[in-house]
């Protein structure tokens, strides 16, 4: 496969949903946009995720992607905090479905293991492996700079993910 395709990765959140766009043509990766995207924490919880549904929406309009990575959840806090990511995670998950992009998931430690070479890694070392492997990549914070990894991951991952889509 050595046709453009545009990835968005989605590091899901409630409090911080981080996005990054990229593009791949064979093993070329390079960087299109990235951010964070952040609700105000005062407001009921369907007024946030309608914010981050609007959000993501806008997002998906203005870069277009052919195809969108998410993040599998992770949580150690606690069934409540469990719940309010799956609840994030699910408008990310549905959104750019809802557009018809196709949607992909990565457990955390794949999506380390395929940037920095081991599935433990901290924060500080993805975000120098994003840095290195696209130096234009402007991220101001973890989210954002998970979110192009999740993106990164796909890219690499992307071709047997495409093929297990197709035999399910």
């Amino acid at each position: 496969m050595t046709d453009l395709v545009r990835i968005i990765g989605i590091d899901p959140g409630l409090r911080r949903c981080g996005w990054g766009v990229i593009e791949t043509r064979g093993n070329r990766l390079s960087f299109v946009a990235c951010g964070t995207l952040t609700p105000p924490t005062d407001l009921p919880l369907a007024e946030r995720l309608s914010l981050l549904f609007a959000g993501l929406g806008e997002l998906m309009d203005r870069f277009a992607p052919d195809e969108a990575a998410v993040e599998e959840t992770f949580v150690n806090k606690g069934p409540q905090s469990a719940l309010l990511l799956g609840q994030a995670r699910g408008v990310a998950l549905m959104t750019p479905a809802q557009r018809g992009v196709a949607v992909f998931e990565y457990a955390t430690n794949l999506v380390k293991k395929s940037v920095v070479g081991t599935g433990h890694a901290d924060k500080v070392q993805i975000q120098a492996m994003v840095k290195i492997l696209m130096p234009t990549a402007d991220f101001k914070g973890a989210d954002a700079a998970d979110a192009l990894a999740i993106a990164i991951c796909h890219a690499h991952h992307r071709v047997a993910a495409l093929r297990l889509k197709a035999s399910a």
